[in-house]
C-alpha cells in the first residue's frame, strides 16, 4: 500500500490498488480500537487505581485528564509528521510509544510514574491515530473508501462502549494493572504484522511550522483543559488563553513560507462541514455514554460489569449504523443520510428522556441509547467521508489531524455541556432524575437541529466514483 501509489492522481488516473489494503484496514482499526478503548478503561478502574496507589481525587482526575489533553493537543503536529516523514515510519512510532507507555502505566507503582505513563500514551496516540487514518484514505477510492471508513467510524462508539466492559472485567479480575497490560500483546502483534500488510511510504519534501505546531498544540491542550474542568476552579482563564493561542495561530499560519495547515484546507466547505459533524456526533455519542454510565450505575445499581454488558447492544448499533451509511452514501448522497442519522438520534436520546429513571436497564435504557447510537455511528462516516473527499494526498495527514481533533474535541465538550445541565439536579430520587431528563432532551434537540441543518451544508448528489483530490496547497 505504497502512498506513493494509492492514491488519486492530479491527472485523474486512479493506481492499481494494493490487493493487501483489507488486511491493512483491519490492523489499522485493531490500532485505533486499543486507543479508543483507552479513553473509557480507565474510567471503571479508578477507584480500584485510587485505593492500589493511594491517590487522592486530584490525582485521579489527571488520570484520565493527561491521556485526553497530550492525545487531542498533539493531533494536528502528528497529522503534518505523518504527512513529511512517512505515514507508515509515524504510525509505527505511535504505535511502539503507545504500547511501551502502556507497559509502563501497568508496572507504575507511584502517581508520578502512571500520570507520566499516561501522557506518554496520549502522545503516542496522537502520532499513530492521525496517519493510520491518512494512510486508510489514501489506499481506499469511491465506494470502497466508504465502506472501509464505516469501519472506522464505528470503532468510536464501539470501543467507548467496549471500554466500560473490558474495563470492568479486567478490574474485578487480574487487577486494576491490566486495563494497561492488555494493550501490549496487541501492540506487539500489530506492530510484527504492519511491515507485511503496508508498504513503506516515502518523506515527503517540506519543512514543519515550528512556531504553529507549539501554538496549536497549546492552544488545543488548553481549550480540551477548559472543557475537562468545565464549571471548575480555573476553567475560564484557560479558555481564553485557548482563544488568544488560537488566534495567535491563524495568524502566524498566513505568514509563514510552509504554515501547517495551509489556509485553503479548513476553508473548504467540505472539510469545515464534516469537522462540525464530527464535533457534534462525538459529541453526543460520548456524553450518552456518560449519562447512561452514571444512571445505571448510580441510580439503577448495576455493577460496572453488567453496565459493560448493557453496552454491547449499543456498541452493535454503533457498528451496524455506520455500516449501513457507508454503502448508502454512494448511492443517494451524503444529505438524506445526514437528516435520517441525526433524526434518529433525537428520537433516541427522546425516548431516553421520557424514560426516567424507574425504568429498567433493558426495557427503558438500552432502546432509546441503541437507536441514538445507530444515528451518532452514521453520523461519523458522514463527518469523515465528508471532510476527507478530495483532499490531496500530500494534506492527507494534516486533514486526518483535523477529524480527530474535533472528535477529541467534540467528546469533551459534550461531557462538559451535559455535566452543566445534569449536575444541578443530580443528587437523588426525583431530583435526579430530573437532572438526566434535561440532558437528554438537550441532546435530543442539539441532534434534531444538526438533523434539519447538517444536509444544507453538506455538498450536493452522490461522491463522485472515484472520490479523488481536489484540493492542494
Amino acid at each position: 500500500m505504497a502512498e506513493t501509489m494509492s492514491h488519486t492522481h492530479r491527472s485523474g488516473a486512479v493506481a492499481p490498488p494494493d490487493p493487501r489494503r483489507w488486511w491493512a484496514l483491519v490492523l489499522l482499526c485493531l490500532a485505533q480500537f486499543m486507543v479508543i478503548l483507552d479513553i473509557t478503561v480507565v474510567n471503571v478502574a479508578l477507584p480500584a487505581i485510587g485505593a492500589g496507589l493511594g491517590l487522592e481525587r486530584a490525582a485521579l482526575t489527571w488520570v484520565v485528564t493527561a491521556y485526553t489533553l497530550c492525545f487531542g493537543g498533539l493531533l494536528m503536529l502528528g497529522g503534518r509528521l505523518a504527512d513529511l516523514l512517512g505515514r507508515r515510519r509515524m504510525f509505527l512510532a505511535g504505535l511502539t510509544l503507545f504500547t511501551a507507555a502502556s507497559l509502563a502505566a501497568g508496572l507504575a507503582g507511584d502517581a508520578t510514574t502512571l500520570l507520566a505513563a499516561r501522557a506518554g500514551q496520549g502522545v503516542g496516540a496522537a502520532l499513530l491515530s492521525p496517519a493510520a487514518l491518512s494512510i486508510l484514505t489514501t489506499s481506499f477510492h469511491g465506494g470502497e473508501r466508504h465502506r472501509a471508513l464505516g469501519v472506522w467510524a464505528a470503532l468510536g462508539g464501539s470501543g467507548a462502549a467496549a471500554g466500560v466492559l473490558v474495563g470492568g472485567l479486567l478490574t474485578s479480575g487480574p487487577g486494576w494493572q491490566w486495563v494497561f497490560y492488555v494493550n501490549v500483546p496487541i501492540g506487539v502483534l500489530v506492530a510484527a504484522l504492519v511491515p507485511v500488510a503496508i508498504a513503506a511510504g516515502h518523506r515527503r519534501p517540506g519543512r514543519l511550522d515550528v512556531p504553529g505546531a507549539l501554538l496549536v498544540t497549546a492552544a488545543s491542550a488548553a481549550l480540551i483543559y477548559a472543557l475537562v474542568r468545565a464549571g471548575e476552579s480555573g476553567w475560564l482563564p484557560a479558555l481564553g488563553i485557548a482563544i488568544l493561542l488560537y488566534a495567535v495561530f491563524v495568524v502566524v499560519q498566513r505568514r509563514v513560507p510552509a504554515p501547517l495547515v495551509p489556509p485553503g484546507l479548513l476553508a473548504r466547505r467540505p472539510m469545515a462541514t464534516g469537522v462540525v459533524a464530527m464535533l457534534t456526533a462525538s459529541a453526543l455519542l460520548i456524553s450518552g455514554f456518560f449519562l447512561c454510565s452514571l444512571l445505571l450505575q448510580h441510580l439503577l445499581g448495576l455493577s460496572p460489569l453488567r453496565t459493560g454488558l448493557v453496552f454491547l447492544p449499543v456498541a452493535a448499533a454503533t457498528v451496524a449504523g455506520a455500516h449501513l451509511a457507508g454503502r448508502l452514501i454512494t448511492r443517494t448522497g451524503r444529505r438524506p443520510v445526514a437528516a435520517g442519522a441525526f433524526g434518529l438520534a433525537a428520537l433516541g436520546f427522546a425516548l431516553l428522556a421520557q424514560a426516567g429513571t424507574g425504568a429498567g436497564a433493558w426495557t427503558g435504557v438500552l432502546p432509546g441509547f441503541a437507536l441514538a447510537a445507530a444515528g451518532l455511528g452514521a453520523g461519523f462516516v458522514i463527518a469523515t467521508t465528508t471532510a476527507l473527499a478530495g483532499v490531496d494526498g500530500h494534506h492527507a495527514g494534516t486533514a486526518s489531524g483535523a477529524v480527530n481533533t474535533a472528535h477529541e474535541l467534540g467528546a469533551a465538550v459534550g461531557v462538559a455541556a451535559v455535566s452543566a445541565i445534569a449536575g444541578a439536579s443530580v443528587g437523588s430520587g426525583t431530583a435526579a432524575a430530573g437532572g438526566f431528563t434535561h440532558a437528554f432532551w438537550a441532546c435530543a434537540v442539539a441532534a434534531a437541529v444538526v438533523a434539519v441543518g447538517l444536509p444544507i451544508l453538506l455538498p450536493g448528489g452522490r461522491p463522485a466514483p472515484t472520490d479523488g483530490p481536489v484540493f492542494a496547497h
